[in-house]
């Protein structure tokens, strides 16, 4: 029987408890209230309840432990509260526990680690505590453990995997102690490991010659001290590792780090790491590198050239010394370094300024010499990415000392007379220009002087150099689309191109925007479209951003792409989204989050346009409609479907009403269908995964929707 995805109305019918053949049984989606009937436990031969994405509340009843033949059990994404009944322990048939965002309590019972057919147990994000059962794993093909996000304080279980069949353990976020257990060394099954936020202590003991398929480990945020193993090179499958923040772990980074023939991430920030970064020898998949605030010495290698996927690399705050190799300034898609607070010295590479993909960059607090390159990326860069150098001089900074000799022959009498003629230029071109925007000043009338205000990118043009851009100050209006229509594509005078967008506005509206403007210019991210400036009277404003000329979403969403370069774009979007909630303080809602509003540039890499201007054009409309928390669930909402329309390629119906009326299996299928994955194997799970988070994300009551933060540990986990 399935009815569920669905907008019922009420609670579950007790009487579907005299349905006594029923199997199979899938109410999820549907809507429904209310408390879980009692009188299901009349169903022996239940062998699948599904009952999540509901908002059922009160216990879980105990008399479901009549439900001899259950196989699987999904209460999750409920408001469900109380404890898990120990009469769990009488249903020998279960598989599948997933009670994952409730309002849960107390302790796991013991008897859940005796269930023989045990494969998933999916408790996270409630409030249990206490430890986990001693003999978890034990009984049972133990294969998905995730209790992330609750209290549970105490050890990992010794017998976590002693049937050799764990693939993924998470147990992120709670209050975990004591050391790493030696068990999971033995534990070659193990896929992901996700042990950060906790207080785990002790060495670093995984050993990675036993985990032949392990992709990806997080251990940051604890309290590890040792170093990161030398045998780490031998995990040939490894992708990811984290161990920040773990700030008595030290040591040196083992010197074949990058010859991990897959690695992606590598984290180790805020630890007591020191030594050489070693050589770059074979680094080609490598995106991040984040070593900020170690004990590192010596150079930057020149071998670095062999990065070609890095995208972040944070070397701040250590002791790196020598000069910045150009083969660093000349990576194809790097867009963000730090290498601030070290001892670099020398000049910087003028590569720099050539690079397309560099959004943030600093080198303050160093050594370095010179003259800051003019080339177009470091034109747009902010004098707070090179403070602290005394020896670099030019723009931003103070201008440098022109060495070359002065050819003029100063006082002679041809020298002072080509400068009486020069001054006596610039006086009548003063007298000219003022007089001819006089004219136009008194011609426009009350719209009042163009101002500007630049943020961080922008060069430093004047308020006449984008009229100027616009064509002419008689003539801007015409030029531009009608206000609030599709931003505009101009060239400034620097020869920087921006995408201009217009807005109409009133003098009694002019300093609450300003100030909203204000906050939106300082967000900086690389997953967002950069507002650098705003040119504005007292009639108009006109709001310019970056320009990216590799299309939008909505242009290129039937496209077909592999399932990494759609998870790469889902995980950018949702990084861009949680900074404007959790990192911008108060937050900034986007307000109208839609394919068309996300843009790719060369790397493919999406960026966020259009954020913020609809709590803007409220302040213009004196007061707002929706409350700021009413727009952030919005925007949760709104990336649920931008999610759905990515997996299927914009070709699947994504109506979030037509997707709850189909049943989830239906549409899942349907979905890998549109990927070309096959019905099993890790492709489908994590495309079921990613699924299930924008359904999380889709529901009808904007309250149960998860925070951006959620949603981005959520796609993490994949």
């Amino acid at each position: 029987m399935e009815i569920g995805y669905n907008f019922f109305e009420g609670s579950i019918p007790w009487q579907i408890g005299n349905m006594s053949e029923i199997q199979y049984l899938d109410m999820a989606g549907a809507n429904l209230s209310g408390l879980i009937p009692k009188q299901l436990s009349n169903l022996t031969k239940l062998e699948s309840l599904f009952l999540f994405r509901n908002q059922l509340n009160g216990q879980i009843p105990w008399e479901l432990s009549r439900l001899s033949s259950l196989k699987s059990l999904d209460l999750s994404d409920n408001i469900l509260s109380g404890y898990i009944p120990e009469s769990f322990s009488e249903l020998k048939s279960l598989s599948l526990v997933s009670l994952m965002y409730n309002n849960l309590i107390g302790t796991v019972p013991e008897g859940i680690s005796r269930l023989p057919n045990l494969d998933s147990l999916l408790l996270w994000n409630n409030f249990f505590s206490g430890s986990l059962p001693e003999g978890l794993g034990r009984s049972s093909n133990l294969k998905y453990l995730d209790v992330s996000t609750n209290n549970f304080t105490g050890n990992i279980p010794p017998s976590i995997c002693e049937r050799g069949m764990l693939e993924r353990l998470i147990l992120f976020s709670n209050n975990f102690t004591g050391e790493l257990s030696p068990s999971l060394s033995n534990c070659s099954s193990l896929i992901r490991i996700r042990l950060e936020s906790n207080s785990f202590s002790g060495a670093m003991a995984l050993d990675f010659s036993n985990l032949p398929d392990l992709t990806y480990v997080d251990l940051s945020r604890n309290k590890l001290v040792g170093r990161i193993p030398s045998h780490i090179v031998q995990g040939s499958k490894l992708q990811y590792l984290n161990v920040s923040y773990n700030v008595e772990l030290g040591g040196m980074i083992p010197k074949d780090i990058w010859l991990l023939p897959n690695m992606q991430n590598f984290s180790a920030a805020s630890c007591k790491i020191s030594g050489d970064i070693p050589s770059f020898e074979n680094c080609k998949y490598v995106t991040v590198i984040e070593l900020k605030r170690n004990n590192l010495s010596g150079i930057l290698k020149e071998s670095v050239s062999n990065c070609q996927a890095l995208l972040n690399m944070d070397l701040s705050w250590n002791s790196l010394t020598g000069n910045i190799p150009e083969e660093l300034a000349a990576l194809p898609v790097i867009g963000v370094l730090d290498l601030s607070h070290n001892m670099f010295g020398g000049p910087l590479p003028k590569q720099f300024g050539n690079s397309s993909s560099l959004k943030q960059f600093n080198v303050s607090f160093n050594d370095i010499s010179g003259n800051i390159p003019q080339e177009n990326s470091f034109r747009v860069m902010d004098s707070s990415a090179f403070e602290g150098n005394p020896k670099l001089c030019g723009a931003p900074l103070r201008h440098c000392q022109n060495s070359m000799p002065n050819k003029l022959e100063i006082g002679s009498q041809r020298t002072q007379k080509l400068a009486w003629l020069l001054i006596t230029c610039a006086v009548v071109v003063l007298f000219v220009t003022s007089a001819i925007f006089a004219i136009v000043y008194l011609r426009r009338g009350a719209n009042g002087e163009w101002k500007m205000i630049h943020f961080s990118g922008l060069p430093q043009v004047t308020a006449n150099d984008v009229l100027r851009s616009l064509n002419s100050i008689d003539s801007m209006e015409m030029v531009l689309p009608p206000s609030g229509s599709a931003a505009y594509k101009v060239v400034l005078p620097t020869g920087l191109t921006v995408s201009i967008k217009k807005i109409g506005w009133e003098t009694n509206h002019m300093k609450g925007m300003l100030r909203y403007l204000d906050r939106m210019g300082n967000a900086r991210h690389i997953n967002l479209t950069r507002l650098l400036g705003v040119c504005y009277n007292g009639h108009l404003v006109y709001l310019l951003y970056d320009c990216f000329g590799n299309g939008n979403l909505s242009e290129r969403i039937s496209e077909k792409r592999d399932w990494s370069t759609k998870y790469k774009i889902i995980i950018g979007i949702a990084r861009g989204i949680c900074f404007l909630h959790q990192d911008c303080v108060p937050a900034i809602p986007h307000g109208d989050l839609k394919s068309c509003n996300i843009f790719f540039d060369e790397n493919m890499e999406p960026h966020l346009a259009e954020y913020g201007l609809g709590a803007l054009f409220q302040i213009k409309k004196e007061g707002f409609t929706t409350t700021i928390k009413e727009q952030l669930q919005m925007d949760i909402y709104n990336f649920g479907k931008l999610i759905l329309e990515i997996l299927t390629n914009g070709r699947l119906d994504i109506d979030v009403a037509t997707t709850q009326n189909n049943p989830r299996e239906r549409f899942v299928r349907e979905t890998l269908i549109e990927n070309d994955i096959a019905s099993s194997g890790l492709l489908q799970s994590a495309i079921e995964q990613v699924l299930e988070v924008a359904f999380l994300c889709i529901r009808s009551s904007p309250e149960n929707r998860p925070s951006m933060e959620e949603v981005l540990k959520l796609l993490s986990k994949q």
